[in-house]
């Protein structure tokens, strides 16, 4: 039944994200994360991070993930439509 629930509720859910600073990439280590703050907008329109999805990092730095959260949503599987529209047979 937990399998079933956790299936259901990951159809749509927002993707792991992290704010990090766009200008601060290191070989081997990724963009620095920032504060979640960093990220929100000021009156201005501006902020000083960015969003960063699928990471699946937790430490001081975040990589292999993606700026396009478009692209971190995870769509399909048992329970959820495709974004393309077809649907999860396989032939065989």
């Amino acid at each position: 039944m937990g399998v079933l629930a956790t299936a259901l509720t990951s159809c749509g859910s927002e993707p792991d994200k992290r704010c990090v600073d766009r200008n601060s990439y290191e070989a081997g280590k990724g963009y620095r994360v920032l504060d979640s703050k960093a990220c929100k907008k000021t009156s201005s329109g501006s902020s000083s991070g960015t969003w960063y999805y699928n990471s699946g990092n937790s430490g001081t730095h975040a990589k292999s993930g993606t700026f396009d959260k478009s692209k971190a949503v995870s769509r399909g599987g048992f329970g959820c439509s495709s974004s393309s529209g077809h649907s999860g047979s396989s032939g065989g």
